[in-house]
Formats: C-alpha cells, structure tokens, sequence
C-alpha cells in the first residue's frame, strides 16, 4: 500500500496496541485513529511519517509521552491528541512544526500545495469525519477550508511541566487546546506573538502568576478560557479581551487572586500598578512633611511672641 494517502479508522471498536503496520504508509497524509480503544505508547517512528499533515489519534487510551521526534513532521497542521492518558512535559520543540507557522502556513496551489486538488482523500466521507473541537464545539471542516485546519489539542490527559515559550513562534495556529492537564508555570509573556490563533484554552490546569497583557493583541482572538488556575494579579485591559469575556463571562473563574475589571474585586495596595503605587507614596509622604513643618514653624513663631512680649514690656 505505497500509495495509500489516508486512513481513516475512527469510531470503531479497534483495541490494541498502536498498529505498527502504519510505519510502512510513507506516503500517509491524513491519520484518523480516534474513538477507539487503542493502548500504548506513541511510537517514536511516527515521526518518519514526513508527508503527514492531519494527525488525530484523539479518545484512545494511549499512555506515556509525546515522542520528540513529532516535530519532524513539518508538514502537521493537525495534531489532536485529547482525551488519553499521555503524560511528561510539552515538547519544547513544537516550534518545528513549520506549517503552523504564518511562514509555511498552507494555501491554495501555494508552496507546491496542489496535492489538495487531486489527492482522492478530499471526498464527502472524509469531511464528514475530519472534525477537532474548537471554541468549545465539535466543528466539521468544509472543502474550501480544509486546507487552513491548523490545530493543536492536547487536551484532557496528564501533561505536566510548563507550556513552553517556543509555542509562541506557531504564529499561523488558529486553535490551541491545553485544558484539563496538570500544567503548572506562568503563561509565556510572549504569548501575543501567536498572531492567528482565534481560540486559546487553557482551563483546569494549575498556572500560576499573571495573565501576560500581550493577550490584548490577539486581534482575532475570540474565544479564551483560563478558569480554574492559580492566576494573580490584574487582569489586563484591551478591547478585544473585553469582547470575549462578553461572549464568555466565566473565562477567569476558579481564579480567586484575579481583581480589576472586568471582575467585580478591586485589586489590593499589592496588585496595584508599581508605578501608581510609588505615586501614591510619594504623595503621602510629601503631605506628612508639609503638616510637620507647619506645625514647627507655628510653634517657632509663638514662641518668638512671648520672648518679645517679655523683652521689651515695662517693670
């Protein structure tokens, strides 16, 4: 089977180890082993599949970690792994995905993309199956955009560690799903250099320190989730952010050290602005030397009445 360009084996009852007969589809473009009962480790060969653009291996009951090598495949614009039992840290080097990026992004008849126009893969079975979650829905792809999925989920499984800052690079990912794993660390301040990406969440998990306020800048952001986390501080202030919590106003729950608007708790002398708070200081302690000095100078003066009263008044 040399020529076979997809595999499309989802919602069956198929158990067992992960098929090692795919390691011989060199010329696999599209992976669909989803909702079924398939257990093990993910196989470091996996990475050998360099044609490989859609990877969704998604409720299995796979376990252990994300194999490194993953990121050989430049071509992924789809990797969905959700709903397993995939432990470890985030590959730092998800950064080599390069067709999440705008660089490398796909497009029609572009970058010696004309393979969409003829590989028989693209029928109505395979749009009808193709399907990730994004802004929290089960979405099925059409035809003319098939070629612009560009989607990470990782989510609901036991992933630990930090989300690495290299993800910001994937400026042309359009959904990223990191919910409900045991990801601690802060969210990479660099976030803002995801330039596409139109939903972000990362709910249930165990972040901590600040929202990064470059999540203002996501102009086609429109859906974020970060409830139920450890986050502090002041949320950051832009429109965009004020129109998705609109449309989402429980985006920040489950995060009881979060204050300012648009939550109705006013941050404390602690999260306050630095700058306003050495203001405010500054102030105080200019009006505390004001009233001491008025309060001398006073006594100065009457003391001064009385020594002249008594100099110069008459036996």
């Amino acid at each position: 089977m040399p020529y076979l360009h997809s595999l499309l084996l989802s919602n069956n009852e198929f158990s067992g180890k992960f098929p090692s007969l795919i390691q011989s589809l060199s010329n696999l473009i599209l992976l669909d082993l989803s909702w079924n009962k398939f257990y093990g480790t993910l196989p470091t060969w996996i990475g050998h599949l360099a044609k490989l653009r859609f990877l969704d291996l998604s409720h299995n009951i796979l376990y252990g970690s994300i194999p490194v090598n993953i990121t050989h495949l430049r071509q992924l614009q789809l990797l969905n792994l959700s709903f397993n039992n995939i432990s470890g840290s985030i590959p730092q080097s998800l950064s080599k995905l390069m067709a999440m990026t705008k660089t490398h992004m796909p497009g029609p008849r572009t970058n010696g993309l004309d393979w969409y126009w003829y590989v028989p893969w693209v029928n109505s079975e395979f749009l009808d199956i193709m399907s990730a979650v994004t802004k929290h829905q089960q979405h099925k792809y059409a035809a003319e955009s098939i070629l612009y999925i560009v989607d990470i989920d990782l989510s609901v499984n036991h992933l630990a560690g930090g989300i690495p800052d290299e993800m910001a690079s994937l400026d042309g990912l359009r959904y990223l799903n990191l919910s409900r794993n045991c990801l601690r660390g802060n969210i990479p301040k660099n976030i803002g250099a995801m330039e596409s990406v139109e939903s972000v969440d990362f709910s249930w998990n165990s972040l901590s320190g600040e929202i990064p306020a470059s999540l203002s800048d996501l102009t086609f952001l429109s859906v974020l989730d970060l409830s139920y986390n450890n986050l502090s501080g002041r949320i950051p202030s832009g429109r965009q952010l004020e129109t998705v919590y609109d449309s989402n106003p429980t985006m920040y729950d489950g995060n009881n050290n979060l204050c300012g608007p648009p939550l109705q708790r006013n941050c404390s002398s602690g999260n306050s602005d630095p700058k306003h708070g050495n203001e405010k200081a500054s102030g105080e302690n200019s009006e505390s030397l004001f009233f001491y000095f008025g309060l001398v100078s006073g006594f100065a003066v009457g003391l001064w009445g009385v020594l002249c009263a008594l100099l110069f008044k008459k036996p």
